[in-house]
Formats: C-alpha cells, sequence, structure tokens
C-alpha cells in the first residue's frame, strides 16, 4: 500500500432499528448511512472494507470484505458515494470503525480511514 494521501471525507449517520431487535435476546439491530465524500482532483474506486465492531463488554468482531453493499463504486472529484447497512450487537452500545482501501486513477492503493462511531440505544449513557 503506498504513501498516497487520501482525498476522502466521510461522514456517518446511525440508526436504531427498534422494531428489529430482541431486548430478551441481546438482540440490537443498528443500521448506519455512510457517506464517501471525494475531495480529491481525480477519481477514486472503493475496492475493500476492514470494519471493527466493539460492543459493550469489549467483544470485537471484525468484517473484511470486497467493495460495499455489493459494490465497488468509482467516485468522481467533488461528488459523494452513499450507502446503508447494518450490523446486530448483543449490548446496547457499541463503537464501530475501520477504512476503506480505494483506489486512485494511476492504480495507486491508498486507505481511507473510517472514524470510531457509537452505536447506540437511544437514552443510553454508556
Amino acid at each position: 500500500m503506498s504513501q498516497v494521501e487520501s482525498p476522502i471525507k466521510i461522514k456517518i449517520d446511525t440508526q436504531y432499528l427498534e422494531q428489529q431487535s430482541d431486548v430478551a435476546d441481546n438482540k440490537y439491530l443498528f443500521s448506519y448511512t455512510i457517506t464517501i465524500i471525494n475531495l480529491g482532483d481525480n477519481k477514486v474506486t472503493l475496492k475493500d472494507r476492514h470494519w471493527i465492531i466493539t460492543d459493550a463488554d469489549g467483544e470485537q468482531n471484525e468484517v473484511k470484505g470486497p467493495g460495499v453493499v455489493g459494490e465497488t463504486p468509482t467516485i468522481a472529484p467533488n461528488t459523494a458515494y452513499q450507502y446503508t447497512s447494518g450490523t446486530v450487537m448483543e449490548t446496547p452500545v457499541g463503537f464501530m470503525q475501520g477504512f476503506y482501501g480505494m483506489e486512485d486513477h494511476k492504480g495507486e492503493r491508498f486507505l481511507a480511514t473510517i472514524p470510531p462511531f457509537r452505536l447506540a440505544v437511544p437514552g443510553i449513557f454508556q
């Protein structure tokens, strides 16, 4: 992986899916909408992802794979790509973070860091 500077900005919006969760079974479902903004002068392609999901008990789950939601989008300069996905946790609070493996217009690979973000049932203050 080269030292290409990332022109990517990432915005995250989360939601607790109460109707699909089962608190009695310690099953908490969350959705997250990610907006990947290309602030650079050239197109970039998202090739893969690496997530680290940590619940309130400190249990970690890593998720790696090609693309996101079945796509490997190419993002033109000064545009954005948005998708929504979800995760299940055994605690009402947790965090996600990671990175996207990206490729620039010259075929150089670089990482776009996904900053840590909180998933929490509303009203939880952990």
